[in-house]
């Protein structure tokens, strides 16, 4: 078996363009300043954000291939650990950040330990049960304000003369995030993990057979989706002020996997791409009529028609990164 395949280096477009897009991105902030235009400038952070947490699911579902249903736990874990660590009296957001992350992490590990012992849909079954349980110890937890959710007293400190009350410095902060996220992955599956996870994901007896260590790939992977998204809740609670059990609850979870597959699963931009088309449906729906829900899955559906393989596929020829 060769784990040589040619890496997916884009979506179809000039190495150059993502160096565009993300000089777009960056001088998003000077825009809405001359143009007093915040609430997009916010409304971008949080797709940013999200995208955080739709990119580590992809990391399981694509190149993994093991379909997870409980995600948005991970992201909980996150977002709850910057809220237990502030009533603690940690200030710095860069602590808080690293918490968050190995937090979930460790709960990812934990959880992956039990999970990845099964296959198919017993995994769908197990991640979404623990994903429960999640939510529920989050309801029951009332000095973080239980089912009502927790307010933020404040957002944390960045640095001297660096503040997350800042628009601008946040937004320049979760891009930051967001590009290393995908560099580092995009690096990670070059690299001989990434090969033998697809490996494992295209055929895992034959990679047993050769030796590989499929079970503590898996979960290395695993962990690290979860780590990820756990970086994700920590913005996304420094975002938002503001976290609730809702966000955790398995529904999350589907939505998130409905933009991966949206975009793409298993291909870079696939993640960045689908949940950006699904937010912005979203929000101009939202804002166009009451009645939303209908008109953004009847687009939904005509997209799926039109793209089976996500809306990545329009941009690049050829198959997902695999494993011969």
């Amino acid at each position: 078996m060769r784990l040589d395949a040619p890496r997916e280096r884009g979506f179809g477009a000039p190495a150059f363009v993502p160096w565009i897009v993300l000089a777009v991105l960056a001088s998003l902030p000077l825009w809405a300043a001359a143009t007093d235009q915040y609430y997009y400038l916010d409304f971008a952070r949080r797709i940013l954000i999200v995208v955080l947490a739709t990119a580590s699911l992809n990391l399981l579902v694509g190149y993994g291939g093991m379909v997870a249903l409980g995600h948005a736990g991970f992201v909980g874990v996150g977002a709850y650990t910057v809220a237990a660590f502030v009533e603690a009296g940690v200030q710095s957001a860069w602590t808080l950040w690293a918490l968050s992350g190995v937090c979930a992490g460790l709960v990812a590990c934990l959880m992956g330990t039990v999970a990845l012992r099964t296959r198919g849909v017993y995994f769908i079954m197990i991640t979404l049960a623990f994903a429960q349980l999640l939510y529920y110890l989050a309801v029951s937890m009332r000095i973080y304000g239980g089912d009502d959710g927790y307010n933020l007293p404040f957002r944390p400190q960045v640095g001297p003369g660096l503040s997350l009350d800042d628009s601008a410095t946040f937004f320049w902060l979760v891009l930051a995030f967001a590009a290393a996220c995908f560099a580092g992955l995009q690096y990670l599956l070059g690299s001989r993990f990434g090969k033998a996870l697809c490996g494992i994901r295209d055929n895992e007896a034959r990679m047993t057979a050769l030796g590989y260590p499929v079970f503590r790939l898996r979960l290395a992977a695993f962990t690290l989706a979860g780590a990820i998204a756990g970086l994700s809740g920590s913005l996304l609670i420094m975002h938002n002020g503001f976290i609730s059990p809702s966000s955790i609850h398995w529904s999350q979870s589907s939505i998130l996997l409905v933009m991966l597959v949206l975009g793409g699963v298993a291909r870079p931009w696939g993640a960045a791409i689908g949940t950006t088309v699904w937010m912005v449906l979203e929000e101009v729906l939202r804002q166009s009529t009451e009645y939303w829900h209908w008109p953004l899955g009847a687009l939904l559906i005509l997209i799926v028609l039109a793209a089976p393989q996500g809306l990545a596929q329009l941009h690049r020829r050829g198959k997902p990164a695999t494993a011969h």
